[in-house]
């Protein structure tokens, strides 16, 4: 559901990538160390990862084959090396493409993509009590006739499909949309989004179907849904 996992002890690089990875659509989670890497593999469902050759606490090659061991995704190598050692090294314990620092923004996008089509994942069609979520495309529907989302609107419903057994409190909420928008998300204007986005993907945005409330928590997904 193009959820991109970054590990990269680098803070700089590591937002930066998040934000790009935002402004093409996609979702990102973070990771500093392989230490952290290890504990997210086990509680997110990604769809790709960027992982960082030289890390803190070891190297990115261990976690390429945990990765790989948990979910079987593509995995591309960030290096600021290009020597031929590293990226045989990379290839051989199972990554599928290697990118050297710096890297053009362009060329990154264009390797994730292609990493999708060679492992066979680049359909991201996302389907739920109605909607369809074309996340490739960025077209979002409701019984086949094309809805109109803000930039931050379709943000907030794709963290939703990309946790979709998951309850998302408040503060993940707030924190994800603070950092696709660039700006100051509060609750309140949390609480305009979530009505705003229910009154053009639900039957009845009274009685919501797609983004139920968890009170005193936050929200999930409800009904069935089904990734394609």
């Amino acid at each position: 559901m193009n959820h991109i996992f970054i590990v990269e002890d680098d803070k700089e690089i590591a937002r930066n990538l998040k934000l790009l990875l935002q402004a093409e659509g996609f979702t990102a989670a973070t990771a500093p160390t392989k230490a952290a890497a290890a504990q997210m593999i086990e509680q997110e469902t990604f769809d790709l990862a960027l992982v960082d050759i030289s890390l803190p606490d070891g190297n990115g090659y261990a976690v390429c084959t945990q990765i790989k061991q948990v979910q079987d995704i593509p995995v591309i190598f960030l290096t600021a090396s290009d020597d031929e050692a590293s990226v045989v090294t990379g290839l051989n314990m199972g990554g599928d493409d290697y990118i050297t620092k710096p890297f053009r923004p362009r060329e990154l996008i264009a390797r994730i993509q292609a990493a999708w089509r060679k492992s066979g994942r680049s359909s991201a069609v996302f389907k739920t009590g109605g909607l369809s979520v074309d996340t490739k495309s960025g077209v979002v529907s409701k019984n086949g006739k094309e809805l109109f989302l803000s930039a931050l609107e379709y943000r907030l419903l794709l963290i939703f499909i990309n946790n979709p057994k998951n309850i998302i409190t408040r503060e993940q909420l707030l924190r994800e949309l603070w950092d696709a928008a660039g700006e100051f998300v509060n609750d309140n204007t949390l609480t305009v989004y979530i009505r705003r986005l229910r009154e053009k993907i639900e039957d009845n945005p009274s009685k919501p179907l797609i983004i139920l409330t968890v009170r005193g928590i936050g929200y999930r997904l409800g009904g069935s849904h089904v990734p394609q």
